[in-house]
C-alpha cells in the first residue's frame, strides 16, 4: 500500500487501512445522510415556497463550503495539484449543480426522476474518453447499468402521484446536466488516479473556489441574482434553510469524492442513482405504505443489476489474481547475478509513471 493510500481519510475516520466492505459502508453512509437531508430542504424551498433560484442558490451553497473547509483546517497550501488542474472541473460542477437546481422549475417530479436515472450510462461511455482514465467497462456492466436504470424508473414512477411534464427548457437544462455529471466524475477520478495524493478537501476546496465566479454570468444575463435577493430578503428564514442544507451536502459530496478514489466514477454514479430507491424503500417500511406489482417489479431489476455486478466483478478478480504469473527465483549459486537484475527492476519501478 503506497503513502497516498495510506493516508485516505473521511472526516478523521481512516479508510485505506480497513477492508473494501467497509469503506464501501462508511462512505455510502455519509453521503445517504448527507443527500437524504438535501432533498428534504430541496423540496421544501422549490415545491412549498416556491423559489426557482437554481444558480443564486449554488452560489450560496459554494460560500458555505469554503467556511466550512476552512474550519475543517485545510489551507492552499496544503495543495498538490495546480490551480489549472481544476479549471475544467470547477466549470462542469458549477454548470452541473446550477442546471439540475434550476431545471426543477420545469420539471415535476417524475419527468426529473426519469432524466437522473439514467446518469450512470452517459458516466460510463464518458470515461473511456476521459485522458487519464480511457475505462473500457465489460458488457455486464452496461447490463447492469441498464437494469439499475429502468428498475429505478419503474419504482420511483409508480409512486407518483402525476405523469411525467417535460417542458422544453426543462428537458433542455436536466440534459445538459446530465452531460455535465458525466464529465464530472470521470475528471475527478482522473486527477485521483494520476496524482493519488489530492485529497478530498483539496479537490472540493478548489472547485469551489474557482467555480464560484463562474456563476455571476448566469445570475446577471438571466436576471436571477436581483430576484433571489429580493426574495431571499423577504423570507430571511430561507438562507437558514440553505446553509444547514449546504452543511449536510458537503458532508455528502466529501463521501462522494471518497468513493470516487476507492472505487471509481461507474461504481459512485451506480451508488448515487440506486440512493432514491433505498429512500423510497425504507420511507415504506416506516410509513408502511401499500406496494404494488410496479414497485416490486422495479425492486427486483434493481436488486438483478446490484447483484449482477457484485457476482461477476467478484469472479473477474478471483480469476486475475489465480491468474498471476509465478515469478521464477534463482538458485543461490546465481546470486552474483541476481543483484544487478534487482538494481534494474529498482530502476524501472522508479521510473514507471502513474498512469
Amino acid at each position: 500500500m503506497s503513502n497516498a493510500e495510506k493516508a485516505r481519510t473521511l472526516f478523521g475516520i481512516s479508510l485505506s487501512d480497513r477492508p473494501k466492505w467497509q469503506q464501501f459502508f462508511i462512505c455510502s453512509s455519509g453521503f445517504f445522510f448527507g443527500y437524504l437531508v438535501n432533498g428534504i430542504c430541496e423540496e421544501y424551498v422549490y415545491n412549498r415556497l416556491h423559489f426557482s433560484y437554481g444558480w443564486y442558490f449554488t452560489f450560496i451553497q459554494g460560500f458555505v463550503y469554503l467556511i466550512l473547509i476552512y474550519l475543517y483546517g485545510f489551507t492552499s497550501k496544503q495543495m498538490v495539484n495546480s490551480w489549472k488542474t481544476y479549471v475544467k472541473l470547477s466549470a462542469v460542477l458549477m454548470g452541473s449543480h446550477g442546471l439540475t437546481k434550476g431545471s426543477l422549475a420545469f420539471l415535476n417530479y417524475p419527468a426529473q426522476i426519469m432524466f437522473k436515472s439514467t446518469k450512470v450510462l452517459p458516466v460510463m461511455l464518458m470515461g473511456s474518453f476521459i485522458p487519464g482514465l480511457r475505462r473500457k467497462y465489460p458488457i455486464h456492466e452496461y447490463v447492469s447499468a441498464v437494469l439499475l436504470v429502468i428498475g429505478l424508473i419503474l419504482f420511483t414512477l409508480a409512486d407518483a402521484q402525476t405523469s411525467p411534464n417535460f417542458s422544453v427548457i426543462g428537458v433542455l437544462m436536466i440534459s445538459g446536466a446530465l452531460i455535465m455529471d458525466s464529465f464530472l466524475g470521470n475528471l475527478q477520478e482522473a486527477i485521483f488516479t494520476v496524482n493519488p495524493q489530492t485529497t478530498q478537501m483539496e479537490m472540493l476546496f478548489c472547485s469551489t473556489l474557482v467555480g464560484l465566479p463562474m456563476l455571476i454570468p448566469p445570475m446577471l444575463f438571466t436576471g436571477e441574482l436581483f430576484q433571489a435577493w429580493t426574495s431571499c430578503s423577504q423570507h430571511l428564514y430561507v438562507y437558514g434553510v440553505l446553509v444547514f442544507e449546504a452543511m449536510a451536502t458537503f458532508i455528502g459530496q466529501v463521501s462522494v469524492l471518497s468513493l470516487i478514489a476507492l472505487f471509481g466514477a461507474a461504481t459512485t454514479a451506480m451508488i448515487t442513482t440506486a440512493r432514491k430507491a433505498v429512500t423510497l424503500l425504507l420511507s415504506y417500511l416506516i410509513f408502511t405504505k401499500p406496494m404494488t406489482e410496479q414497485h416490486a417489479t422495479g425492486l427486483l431489476l434493481i436488486a438483478m443489476g446490484i447483484s449482477l455486478k457484485i457476482f461477476l466483478d467478484e469472479k473477474s478478480n478471483k480469476k486475475t489474481s489465480n491468474s498471476s504469473p509465478i515469478v521464477n527465483i534463482p538458485k543461490p549459486s546465481d546470486h552474483k547475478e541476481l543483484t544487478p537484475r534487482l538494481d534494474y527492476a529498482g530502476e524501472d519501478e522508479e521510473r514507471r509513471p502513474f498512469v
